[in-house]
């Protein structure tokens, strides 16, 4: 019952959301590219501009999952496609996630590339044994005879008052696995090369994206704005170099951790920033390198403390080169280790903020 009164919950309070592109550029390059120098554009548009490029570019990807088609999407990412490509590549599915997410699997094992949407992961929770069991095993279990290409993608995390069964990180969960691929996208060129890149991969990707995000605008270059723009799984991204502390995060903690820092350089304190991008396999090589340059580290996530992506974090370093370059005891911010209250003063008190973050640098480096 969870599920379907949840998806029911979520089709009632989505509400589509357009932010115009704003270009920059001399008329007469724009005259002559197909793409402007820079321009803004929203998470949003970014999967948006993915999906439809991926599902042009090769006819054995199609979309399926609740309200994609018709309704364009509950969050309108799927805006468009179902009148472009139409019912044979677009797919409304009924409220059963285990069922549609069997398809989604089944078809990628005959030589499909199905993207399978869930409304929020709190409901892939569903379809876990297909998810897990067949998706992220058949390659293994048949000796690499039978690859698996398929994404699972929608909205993860907190969003904003949905209480405590549309409020979880699944990216501990996922990550756990061994078969799966999982990333986690914070700007619109993490979301727009992440999931080209998943869609190509020939495992199962797990792509959490964040419902809050979707909204927000980034600049995108003309570069990855490019068709053939793609964020390679595995490798995080420097946001912001430092000298005096790594700050490590991924999906919109990443945002958290930028504020942090810019609050922190008026007193003369340089974070570094690291946007993880892909929770599995983990780039613990641009971790290690950030953490002997600035001795000291702080990990922020918005899922729950215990077996969390920066517990893994904390292993990974103690168990290898860079622990002896540490000055001080790694430090975790996260979620609280409760289900996700309803009430919206103690909604934020359960996610990290910025403040929390400032905290845990200030902590960390005495000061």
């Amino acid at each position: 019952m969870a599920a379907g009164a949840g998806t029911l919950g979520c089709l009632a309070r989505c509400r589509p959301v357009v932010v115009a592109g704003r270009f920059r550029g001399s008329p007469r390059r724009a005259l002559h590219a197909s793409v402007p120098a820079a321009a803004q554009v929203t998470v949003r548009d970014a999967l948006n501009q993915a999906l439809d490029e991926e599902l042009e570019r090769d006819e054995k990807v199609f979309l399926l999952g609740e309200e994609v088609a018709q309704y364009d999407g509950a969050y309108k990412i799927s805006r468009g496609l179902w009148k472009k490509y139409g019912d044979k590549r677009i797919i409304d599915t009924p409220i059963s996630e285990m069922g549609f997410t069997g398809i989604a699997v089944g078809a990628a094992m005959a030589g499909l590339r199905p993207i399978c949407e869930f409304m929020t992961f709190n409901f892939s929770m569903q379809a876990i044994d297909q998810i897990v069991n067949s998706a992220a095993k058949t390659h293994y279990m048949s000796a690499g005879l039978v690859p698996v290409p398929i994404v699972f993608r929608g909205p993860n995390g907190a969003s904003a008052g949905v209480a405590a069964q549309h409020s979880q990180c699944f990216a501990a969960w996922y990550g756990h696995c061994p078969g799966l691929k999982v990333v986690s996208p914070w700007s619109s060129e993490d979301a727009k090369g992440l999931l080209k890149a998943s869609i190509r991969d020939d495992n199962p990707v797990v792509m959490l994206e964040n419902e809050l995000m979707y909204g927000v605008p980034f600049e995108m270059s003309e570069e990855t704005q490019s068709k053939d723009f793609l964020v390679p799984i595995g490798k995080a991204k420097v946001e912001k170099p430092g000298t005096h502390l790594t700050l490590v995060a991924h999906s919109r903690s990443v945002g958290h951790c930028m504020e942090a820092a810019a609050v922190l350089a008026k007193d003369g304190v340089e974070c570094e920033v690291i946007n993880l991008r892909t929770i599995r396999p983990m780039d613990i090589d641009t971790i290690e390198a950030s953490v002997v340059k600035t001795n000291h580290l702080v990990t922020v996530e918005g899922g729950w403390p215990q077996f969390g992506v920066g517990a893994e974090i904390c292993a990974r370093i103690m168990e290898g080169p860079a622990f002896n370059h540490l000055d001080a005891p790694v430090v975790r911010v996260t979620g609280a280790d409760v289900p996700m209250p309803y009430a919206k003063t103690l909604e934020e008190n359960c996610i990290p903020q910025v403040k929390d973050i400032i905290f845990a640098v200030k902590k960390t480096l005495n000061i």
